[in-house]
């Protein structure tokens, strides 16, 4: 009987876990990570490694080094990063992100969709910047209010209004805590629901291929529940911003 790791069934449509398409993927990258040096990435929570499978993939001289805790994701990069040829460039190791000490500097330091590991946005920076090279970037992913959060929204998502600001307040945070914004991506409408829908598609189409599995009934759950969290609650309210960011 199959395996079942939610993780990697609700992203399998949508490898990347974030709302955010693959042209503003490898924009994002473009303008984080340099294509004429050796640079080294660091991935503070990569999941399967996505992010740095593709910047390897466009970049033959880079490195990287992808943490996170989730061991089946890590082994489902693992294979990946051998079948796309970079295997021998990443490293990919199981270790809570706000404990990961760098053994050298990275270039471009990543956390996308993982700063609630580190507490939030500012205490992920804080931690991004120790292991940041002179001159480096880091890319971060959060979210904000689209608009004011109703009780369906705060509902859904199990926090407060106080959980994220506005879209302005978000990057005056940032500003105020000394980075620079060198671009930024604001996720749109047809990406959230393209996540969105990938996400509990996935997770309801296995159900179904998978009726005998003891994981069918609580995978099919799981993908009703989310899905009506999102349509009936948080759908064009929860936003998320991926900025590219150097030290002031």
């Amino acid at each position: 009987m199959d395996a079942y790791h939610r993780h990697t069934v609700t992203h399998a449509d949508h490898p990347v876990a974030a709302p955010l398409s693959d042209r503003a993927v490898a924009v994002i990258l473009d303008r984080a990570v340099p294509r004429d040096r050796a640079v080294r990435l660091l991935d503070l929570g990569c999941g399967e490694a996505v992010w740095l499978r593709r910047a390897l993939a466009a970049r033959p001289e880079a490195t990287a080094v992808g943490i996170d805790l989730d061991e089946p994701g890590l082994a489902v990069g693992r294979r990946a990063a051998e079948r796309e040829g970079v295997a021998d460039r990443l490293r990919l190791v199981r270790e809570d992100a706000a404990l990961h000490v760098s053994d050298r500097p990275a270039g471009t330091v990543l956390c996308v969709g993982a700063t609630h590991a580190f507490g939030g946005l500012l205490p992920t920076l804080e931690a991004a910047h120790s292991h940041l090279a002179d001159g480096g970037t880091v890319v971060v992913g959060e979210g904000f209010w689209e608009r004011q959060p109703d009780a369906a929204a705060l509902t859904a998502l199990g926090c407060g209004p106080d959980a994220y600001d506005d879209l302005p307040g978000t990057v005056r945070r940032v500003t105020d805590a000394g980075w620079v914004p060198v671009y930024g991506h604001v996720s749109t409408a047809e990406e959230w629901d393209d996540y969105e829908w990938s996400w509990t598609g996935s997770l309801a189409r296995w159900a179904l291929d998978h009726p005998d599995h003891p994981s069918a009934a609580e995978a099919a759950a799981t993908a009703r529940e989310h899905r009506d969290a999102w349509l009936g609650g948080y759908r064009g309210t929860l936003g998320f911003l991926t900025l590219t960011l150097r030290p002031a």
